[in-house]
């Protein structure tokens, strides 16, 4: 991925090293023990949402009733990580605010947060490594420890950065998604639905945030042909390795449908593959596809 020398955002939040951190818990389980956090993991891993927020977010309820304490933001380093994840930040900054003012609309960009371990968010309880990188609707934030990639590439064998940046534009899609109010109306439905039903809903969500990745690298390579050999097809393995049916077939050692929150990998891959290639938001509206 071509990204060197590009324009970097500002809506970086530097966390690495502060205190509020500790340990948190692995993806052996840890202290919580894997019966206690399997399904929260399963819902959450990789591109999704906190485990304090599945509830809020996706089972219709509001927002957590205790807000903790923000910890203090720094200004970000100037290790090629943190300009990698600024940069992409900018790529996704500068391609949605052209979409919604094409339609006449004002693009709020969200503030991506890089922490270590743990960290306290604005509204979604404590993010933590493990779960992955998370959007947090109540406060508008991104969480991403970077170790994550790492972890990634260990796991499941994926790497490059465009993979990476294909898990920043993800979870920027959730992003757009609550600003379009998408989130808002999930909200809603789940609050009429069966736990079966309300999986069901969740797939279409996460479904879409992966075809708004898509239409992201869309735009951006048509302006700044950052992508170079090879990306497309590990940015297409990670969303394969990432599909519940993989993930419960590692972690269960067998599939159960019902259960899905994400999609399948076949599924991801051909939502992001729709975004990429047709660059329409309108292509993106997984909510009344009749086959996903």
């Amino acid at each position: 991925m071509r990204w060197e020398g590009d324009e970097q955002s500002s809506n970086i939040e530097d966390r690495r090293g502060d205190s509020g951190g500790g340990g948190g818990f692995g993806f052996g389980g840890g202290s919580l023990g894997i019966g206690a956090i399997v399904i929260a993991l399963l819902g959450s891993w990789f591109f999704g949402v906190s485990p304090g927020t599945i509830l809020s977010l996706l089972s219709g309820g509001g927002s957590p009733a205790h807000v903790q304490q923000q910890a203090p933001a720094h200004p970000p380093a100037n290790d090629r990580e943190t300009q990698f994840v600024s940069t992409v930040l900018k790529y996704t900054e500068t391609t949605w605010g052209q979409i919604f003012q094409a339609n006449g609309a004002t693009y709020q960009p969200p503030r991506l947060v890089l922490f270590s371990g743990r960290t306290s968010t604005g509204g979604c309880g404590a993010g933590e490594s493990a779960v992955g990188p998370f959007y947090c609707p109540a406060d508008r934030k991104v969480y991403i420890d970077l170790s994550f990639f790492q972890l990634m590439q260990k796991r499941f064998h994926v790497s490059g950065e465009f993979t990476q940046a294909y898990v920043i534009a993800h979870e920027v899609g959730h992003h757009v998604q609550n600003l379009l109010g998408i989130s808002g109306k999930v909200n809603n439905a789940r609050q009429q639905l069966s736990e079966s039903q309300g999986n069901a809903l969740s797939v279409r969500v996460e479904l879409q945030a992966d075809c708004f990745a898509g239409v992201w690298a869309h735009h951006t390579d048509q302006t700044k042909q950052i992508i170079q050999q090879g990306d497309v097809e590990s940015a297409l393995a990670a969303a394969s390795a990432i599909g519940d049916d993989a993930l419960q077939r590692q972690a269960r050692g067998e599939v159960v449908p019902d259960s899905f929150t994400h999609g399948t990998s076949a599924q991801r891959m051909r939502w992001f593959k729709k975004g990429l290639e047709s660059g329409s938001v309108e292509q993106c509206n997984t909510f009344d596809a009749r086959q996903l």
